[in-house]
């Protein structure tokens, strides 16, 4: 019966690895998206005299949020295969996150990611509301709220969780 247990164990430790298969995926959509990127600054590029200001402001905002984006995919491959699957060996690693990021602070950057990408698109949305209706301004909004209230709560109940059992110990900060 031990014998059993020990190849369940390795079975479902083992089974970690597959996990490689999503972080490579998120390489590839990362290379597309790196394509996509490319394709919309030459645009911005080609049209840099005829855009007025508010569309060369549009076309950046959509600039920074392909790269908050394509950020948020890294820290997820990195962190989450760090977290996951295994350590790196490369120690000379210049990602200044390596291993600092556990599963509960990870949730809270890529919350935290969301939300600005969000306030990005709201931002876009605003610049641009004369083609929305109020209703869906307002919608617009109480989406980005319930994103900002949902970071807000995981960054809250992450810091419930980091408080310290015993009295005699010292909060981390």
């Amino acid at each position: 019966m031990k014998s059993l247990e020990l190849l369940v164990e390795r079975i479902i430790l083992s089974s970690r690895w597959l996990l490689v298969v999503f972080y490579l995926g998120l390489v590839a959509a990362l290379a597309v998206y790196a394509f996509s990127f490319a394709l919309k600054f030459l645009k911005v590029a080609k049209n840099v005299f005829i855009y007025d200001e508010s569309d060369m402001i549009l076309a950046m905002l959509g600039l920074i949020d392909a790269a908050l984006v394509a950020s948020l995919i890294v820290m997820v491959m990195i962190s989450g295969y760090e977290n996951f699957v295994s350590r790196f060996d490369d120690t000379d690693a210049e990602v200044s996150f390596l291993g600092k990021l556990d599963a509960g602070s990870l949730k809270i950057k890529v919350a935290s990611s969301i939300v600005a990408i969000s306030s990005i698109h709201l931002l876009q949305i605003f610049l641009n509301a004369n083609q929305y209706t109020d209703s869906k301004l307002m919608w617009f909004t109480i989406i980005h709220l319930a994103f900002v209230v949902s970071a807000v709560m995981l960054g809250f109940l992450e810091k419930l969780m980091a408080k310290p059992k015993d009295k005699s110990e010292k909060p981390a900060l």
